[in-house]
């Protein structure tokens, strides 16, 4: 039972199903015992990938055709022109074949058409697809009836040479066929695609394969991580890395997951930030670090939050929250000129245009204008409490005033941020690792930018008093003892490296994913996760 050459496999019943299977293991084993293991090929010879051999074809075409003319047609009966076009094509054929380009190719094939002597595949590598022409005469009877008896998914190497068909595709002359894998599985039906995202998020191989928006959106990923890294180091930033298995997991408000060390029988904890290892290398004189890796935060799952992700953090001597807005901006309008090739960015219909300056606000200044509250004029917190209550927004016994404008300010304000904008001089209470702005003791010199409603990176002038940190880590683990699982706890080694002495030191961090769901126009960070977290099947 041979397999269609355009196979409808979503739809196939289970019985189906296992008989195709079985044929792919049958033709696997008849190769083997000729002699023809797919397996047992180490290494191919890959000279050019398709978007190459067609870029290369076309340069090629105009060059040795640049003087040609077409045949002109007007007037002549549909019989003649058709003439006349079937002799344009062979000589302008023959010009092109008398100084042939030859190529090797690597790929799986994505579709078959068999035509008695001759066939017509697509193989598809990483930059596209290309159409094959396959000849009896041209790679022998043998390889031929091989090829016929091949199945999509099955990964080839092509050597042959180009042309441009009738129809104008340009296209590779195959003159040796050989098959370097030989596909047990079936892919989804290609009309339909695999479109069921539960599937394509636990076979991401398998979305990779079929959905060419998927394997673009991570080849940006990419190419977004390598902007952010290149931009920094125009700015003379040395990248680092710093421990993930970590006794104290700080630096952010976050439930960490937790872990034993058999060796030293000691429990550890996942870092939930890259924070406080960065701002040591700070106090040892590194000025500028930035470290790129995953960080861990046993939270809920939803489509801006996965458990780990991927961090940016920089930290830079010298300079203030102000120094870091300035370099926030500048980062990001470069990688999405780098990578997009604008600086105007559409996500879910609406545009945000990175290539003015960004807006910035104070929160209390936000808060006032779209909630109608100025919490400047509000002394207690008593009065604080009651405004909540009058305006429905809930808060815990534990809140203090900074905190209820926090909650203020994720009611009334966040989901209108829409154009990029710095939202600056938090509360202290939600801020225990910011230095205090010297006019007003109560708010810290911190900022988060905000687009699409989203926060999408909070940075701060750091705070370097050792005495003042303290007293932060003791408000943190007061708030631990009365229940918020995300509260810091304190780390005697950095307030000991503190205590050696930290500059003046300006800090970002941002979530890479979250970037690059903006820049990609993903609807969630599964989208722009290769492997996200998922549910045991078997649960």
């Amino acid at each position: 039972m041979a397999e269609k050459n355009n196979q409808n496999n979503n739809q196939s019943k289970p019985q189906d199903l296992n008989q195709l299977l079985k044929v792919r293991r049958e033709k696997l084993a008849n190769l083997q015992e000729a002699g023809k293991d797919p397996f047992q090929i180490t290494k191919y010879d890959q000279t050019h990938h398709t978007d190459e051999v067609r870029s290369l074809y076309e340069a090629h075409e105009a060059k040795l055709l640049a003087n040609w003319e077409y045949s002109n047609v007007e007037g002549m009966s549909e019989e003649e022109a058709k003439a006349a076009k079937d002799a344009d094509y062979n000589e302008r054929r023959a010009i092109m074949d008398a100084d042939p380009i030859n190529v090797s190719i690597a790929g799986r094939m994505m579709f078959k058409r068999v035509m008695g002597k001759a066939s017509f595949a697509n193989i598809q590598d990483i930059n596209g697809k290309i159409q094959v022409y396959v000849a009896r005469d041209a790679i022998g009877e043998e390889p031929y009836a091989e090829f016929k008896k091949s199945d999509i998914g099955d990964i080839y190497g092509v050597k042959g040479y180009i042309f441009r068909t009738k129809t104008g595709e340009i296209s590779i002359h195959a003159h040796e066929l050989t098959m370097l894998t030989k596909s047990l599985q079936i892919l989804p039906e290609k009309f339909h695609g695999l479109t069921d995202t539960d599937t394509r998020y636990r076979q991401r191989y398998v979305d990779l394969i079929m959905n060419e928006d998927s394997k673009k959106t991570f080849i940006n990923r990419s190419k977004i991580i390598a902007a952010i890294r290149k931009y920094l180091a125009g700015e003379n930033f040395l990248e680092v890395e710093t421990p993930m298995l970590v006794s104290n997991a700080g630096g952010a408000a976050a439930r960490p997951f937790e872990t034993h060390f058999n060796a030293l029988s000691e429990d550890f904890k996942l870092r939930i930030s890259l924070e406080l290892y960065l701002k040591r290398l700070i106090v040892g004189g590194l000025e500028r670090v930035y470290e790129i890796g995953r960080v861990f935060r046993n939270e809920g799952l939803d489509t801006r939050h996965n458990p780990e992700f991927t961090l940016m953090e920089l930290y830079q001597a010298y300079t203030d929250y102000n120094g870091m807005m300035d370099l926030t901006e500048n980062m990001f309008r470069y990688v999405a000129q780098e990578v997009l090739g604008t600086t105007t960015i559409t996500y879910n219909g609406i545009e945000m245009d990175l290539g003015k300056p960004f807006a910035r606000i104070t929160m209390t200044e936000a808060v006032k204008q779209y909630a109608g509250v100025d919490f400047d004029t509000i002394e207690t917190l008593e009065e604080a409490r009651a405004i909540a209550k009058e305006k429905h927004v809930e808060f815990e016994d534990r809140h203090k005033k900074g905190d209820i404008l926090n909650l203020f300010f994720e009611e009334f304000v966040e989901e209108h941020l829409i154009q990029p904008t710095f939202v600056m001089d938090h509360p202290i209470e939600i801020s225990p690792l910011t230095k205090k702005k010297p006019e007003d003791p109560n708010k810290v010199e911190r900022f988060e930018l905000f687009m699409n409603g989203w926060e999408m990176c909070n940075a701060y002038s750091e705070l370097n008093d050792p005495i003042d940190q303290r007293e932060r880590f003791k408000a943190q683990e007061e708030q631990l003892a009365q229940g918020d699982e995300e509260a810091n706890t304190t780390d005697e080694d950095f307030l000991n490296a503190l205590e050696i002495g930290m500059p003046p030191t300006g800090g970002i961090g941002y979530g890479i994913d979250r970037l690059c769901m903006l820049l990609t126009d993903s609807p969630a960070i599964r989208d722009v996760l290769l492997f996200p977290t998922m549910k045991s099947l078997n649960q």
